[in-house]
């Protein structure tokens, strides 16, 4: 594969990337350096050519979820309270790369960082906020809903909260 993963940088040009969805690419050139870099609340990794280009991104953070929300598979293996996970928190692929496995190599990138996560302070798996239409994408991977927590965004679609255990990740992180 033509890309390789890794930290965003402070001098990665950002302005050019185009995911298609406006809240996603403002995300990525406004405030993914200022979560990473000063307020130190997230960090975002690129998905790079050769050349630089910035194919997609995710930005990840430590999270934890209540018991009540795990799904009932996952759920017996697990303590009866909140446990660390990685919130895979946004996740975008330029439009120029679109169909080449930008966005599964980064997934599976983050699947990696959970299993050193667990390893060094903590985690039991992964929760991702999908939007409707990539529900299936986390599906195939080993992903399962989770029951929503009560909201609103107003006139955004809500998103489908999922879970995928850390036992779970070995056979995830291979590719199909």
């Amino acid at each position: 594969m033509p890309f390789k993963v890794r930290r965003l940088e402070r001098g990665d040009g950002r302005t050019d990337f185009r995911s298609g969805n406006v809240d996603l690419d403002r995300f990525f050139v406004s405030y993914a350096g200022q979560n990473q870099f000063r307020h130190h609340i997230g960090t975002t990794y690129v998905a790079v050519d050769r050349t630089g280009f910035i194919a997609g991104f995710a930005t990840v953070t430590a999270s934890e979820i209540a018991p009540a929300s795990i799904p009932a598979g996952s759920s017996k293996r697990l303590p009866r309270y909140a446990v660390p996970v990685l919130r895979l928190a946004r996740l975008a692929v330029d439009e120029r790369a679109k169909g080449r496995g930008v966005g599964g190599l980064l997934v599976r990138s983050v699947l990696v960082l959970s299993q050193r996560m667990a390893r060094e302070i903590g985690c039991v798996g992964v929760v991702v906020d999908a939007k409707s239409q990539a529900v299936p994408f986390y599906k195939k991977l080993g992903f399962l809903p989770m029951d929503s927590v009560a909201g609103c965004l107003g006139d955004r679609p809500e998103p489908q909260p999922m879970f995928l255990e850390l036992a779970q990740i070995p056979e995830a992180t291979n590719p199909r």
